[in-house]
């Protein structure tokens, strides 16, 4: 059992803070504001359209960062090895909302049932299920013999099953980031190089069996094979991926400037605040702008994986392959689909899309990796000696 955390000397709790790795929290703060910035240059002539305040989404969009930031300070002050007793209720929670909003209590938009309706809040379970996801592979990894044939059956069931109440949603852009999140986490916790053959050989053959028998929805199918051949693709399909070109092309080298370009102020590109945000990146700021976003996402690539390198066990190690995995295929994926090289998923930008749950969940990831490595170098619990 993971030992308490000792808070009685208060340069103890303040001590952990010289270890904070100031590149890993700037990066993540400089590309929230970013966020909030191209949303509200791409939402202001939306919402003249849509009869909103022309601040409706940045106002909104602002107070999702600081309350992600606010939760990530607060996650960094608790002990990462806290959560390794409360991971199974986490879990536990995830589980229950992913079951609830399949209920009528759940709201249907457009063919998809993965919303709660709070107010003027809605609430996206299926984000959540990636804490849950990678909390509960940590506990287990950490408590447990991953190489044990029975307990890697065990992750795999805990696992799949908030994989696929996310897919019955549907969503499977996400239920792809939790499959894939766990094959980092798997591979980094040090899984036998046979067992995760089995697991890919496994998956292949229900891909398989899942495009034979036609158990994915028609447009599914055509939003992931349309990168493939456009040509052959439907209207509306074609007509994004089109758009979303058109704007990184027409930026140049330069960009066109803040809240400047064509395809930008006349809301040619859809769902531009949500999936198809880098577009407003690669028009208003042009290739500058975007290699210099992903220059910071590799900069924070980097960071988590410096600290699955330093983490001092098991727990936090797992922790912070999963937020690697999660972050660095969610950016490899949106930043592909927009330029037609990766198949449309709906999967977001991390901290630059619109978004509450998912806007929080991200700095919820970073503020646990934060946690560990603050607590790399402690000998115990709360015991750590700042730097000379």
């Amino acid at each position: 059992m993971p030992r308490h955390h000792d808070y009685s000397n208060p340069t103890k709790k303040k001590s952990v803070f010289w270890h904070i790795d100031v590149l890993l929290l700037a990066s993540t703060v400089a590309l929230s504001v970013l966020g909030v910035l191209m949303i509200y240059a791409v939402t202001k002539p939306q919402s003249i359209y849509l009869g909103v305040g022309t601040h409706h989404f940045l106002i909104r969009q602002a107070i999702f960062v600081v309350i992600g930031i606010v939760l990530m300070f607060v996650t960094m002050a608790i002990d990462y090895r806290y959560f390794e007793e409360f991971g199974l209720l986490v879990y536990a929670g995830v589980i229950f909302l992913l079951l609830v909003v399949l209920s009528p209590i759940g709201k249907n938009v457009l063919g998809g049932q993965r919303w709660f309706q709070i107010g003027p809040i809605q609430l996206q379970p299926s984000e959540l299920a990636i804490v849950g996801l990678i909390l509960i592979v940590a506990f287990i990894c950490s408590r447990r013999d991953i190489e044990n044939p029975k307990i890697f059956v065990l992750t795999l069931v805990a696992a799949g099953i908030p994989i696929g109440l996310v897919y019955l949603q549907p969503d499977l852009g996400t239920a792809i980031i939790l499959g894939v999140t766990l094959l980092v986490m798997l591979v980094l916790a040090g899984v036998r190089a046979r067992y995760l053959a089995v697991l890919i050989s496994i998956l292949l053959f229900a891909i398989l069996l899942v495009l034979h028998f036609g158990i994915l929805k028609q447009y599914q199918v055509e939003r992931l094979t349309a990168f493939l051949h456009p040509k052959n693709a439907p209207a509306a399909t074609v007509y994004s991926l089109q758009q979303s070109e058109n704007a990184i092309g027409s930026g140049g080298f330069w960009g066109k400037g803040y809240g400047q370009g064509l395809e930008t102020n006349l809301a040619f590109v859809p769902e531009q605040q949500t999936d198809f945000i880098f577009t407003s990146v690669g028009e208003q700021l042009g290739f500058v702008g975007t290699v210099s976003v992903i220059g910071v996402f590799a900069l924070m690539a980097w960071r988590l994986l410096r600290a699955v390198m330093l983490a001092r066990d098991s727990y936090g190690k797992v922790i912070a392959a999963g937020t690697l995995g999660v972050l660095s295929f969610s950016v490899f994926e949106n930043i592909g689909m927009t330029l037609g090289i990766m198949p449309i998923t709906g999967i977001p930008l991390p901290f630059l899309s619109y978004g509450g749950t998912s806007t929080v969940v991200f700095f919820v990831l970073v503020g646990l990796v934060l946690n560990i490595e603050m607590r790399r170098e402690s000998s115990e619990i709360g015991r750590f000696t700042p730097p000379e």
